[in-house]
């Protein structure tokens, strides 16, 4: 078998699902009694911020420590047996359309996929699995025996996905420059700068602007689907997203011929 020399790389959230996963899974970690009513509610306010693309970077290094905050403590193999539990019904029903087949067709060219979540890993690996990722890049927290300690040793965020995308590309001999990225977010345009052929998706403001004045391709996916209704019914899904995948195909075709030219 050939080994890929290249690969896509897509950021997860409002990329890939039109969710936070950490938001998605915060219902679940309530009903058993990991969080309180109150770290409830500022979850889905910061859910909200993400999905109306307000927050700022302040506004996520806050909540990044909030986040730490709260984990502190937590038994690791029970997020992980809570996660296997929601992941069907959390997670499973927002996926896009568009985002699957694109994985499907970056597959089928002979590149690896590749998620980079700043979500921890225990939430984005069985994610990454589902979706038949070659790898992913998340969040690391400290883990002593067995049970998060607040800490975090790794921040899969900003620069820190790039210096990930560049170290994994060492690792498995990727070509960059012919290597594809995906994101929504101003806070991945390190990430995006790294590759030959950058795409935003559903970009924020700031993000379409700069996707805008360096050429890059802007992509709308609006077609939040069950993956397994997406996996398993591809005829379903060329006809109910005919319109918005053709002009992903278009866009990510044209890029294949720059590269081939």
């Amino acid at each position: 078998m050939t080994k890929p020399t290249a690969a896509a790389f897509f950021d997860l959230d409002k990329t890939i699902i039109a969710t936070t996963s950490t938001s998605a899974f915060a219902r679940d970690f309530y009903a058993h009694g990991l969080v309180s009513h109150a770290d409830a509610l500022r979850s889905a306010y910061a859910h909200f911020l993400y999905l109306v693309g307000s927050a700022d970077a302040d506004q996520t290094e806050r909540l990044r420590a909030q986040l730490s905050t709260l984990v502190a403590g937590w038994d690791v193999a029970q997020v992980k047996e809570i996660v296997a539990e929601a992941l069907d019904s959390t997670i499973n029903p927002h996926v896009y359309a568009e985002a699957v087949e694109l994985i499907r067709r970056h597959h089928e060219g002979g590149l690896d996929v590749v998620i980079v979540s700043a979500s921890a890993s225990e939430l984005v690996e069985p994610i990454a699995a589902v979706l038949g990722a070659d790898a992913y890049v998340a969040t690391r927290m400290e883990i002593v025996d067995g049970r998060y300690t607040g800490r975090i040793d790794f921040y899969a965020y900003g620069e820190h996905k790039a210096d990930a995308v560049r170290e994994l590309a060492a690792e498995r001999g990727y070509d960059l420059d012919a290597s594809y990225a995906y994101s929504d977010s101003i806070t991945d345009l390190p990430m995006l700068g790294v590759v030959g052929h950058a795409f935003a998706v559903n970009p924020d403001k700031a993000l379409r602007a700069a996707a805008l004045e360096r050429g890059w391709g802007v992509l709308a996916f609006g077609r939040p689907v069950s993956l397994r209704t997406a996996l398993t019914s591809r005829p379903a899904l060329a006809v109910a997203g005919a319109v918005t995948l053709a002009g992903v195909g278009a866009v990510v075709w044209r890029a294949l011929r720059r590269r081939s030219a």
